[in-house]
């Protein structure tokens, strides 16, 4: 059985996580935003020279999958506790900008055109 089952457990968990290893003292805003930003890059190494047409196919293969799962997560553990060291409810600001970002975009008026700054 799973754990962790919600934003706010998994948050938890990285937060006991960086205290049982006194890690807290490194983790300013800056230093995270630093550190999310690197693991950023090493996702993005990952699909650098792949054509974008091949990637799907090219990240089905498992040993693949592994290692774009293991960076998307190391992305998600950094943006967590960011968002934790800043005091920011994540499971309730994300459906908030969600619900922004649905009166923004409306289905009728951007359906199948890529956004643009408004």
């Amino acid at each position: 059985m799973n754990e962790v089952d919600s934003i706010r457990a998994l948050t938890d968990h990285i937060r006991d996580f960086a205290l049982e290893r006194d890690w807290e003292r490194f983790h300013d805003p800056k230093s995270l935003i630093l550190a999310l930003v690197g693991e950023v890059g090493e996702l993005a190494e990952l699909f650098q020279w792949i054509p974008a047409g091949d990637t799907l196919d090219e990240f089905a293969k498992p040993e693949r999958k592994l290692r774009a799962a293991e960076e998307i997560s190391d992305v998600l553990i950094y943006l967590l506790r960011l968002a934790d060291v800043l005091n920011v409810d994540l499971a309730e600001a994300a459906p908030l900008k969600l619900g922004s970002s649905r009166s923004r975009f409306i289905p009728s008026e951007v359906g199948g055109v890529a956004p643009r700054k408004y």
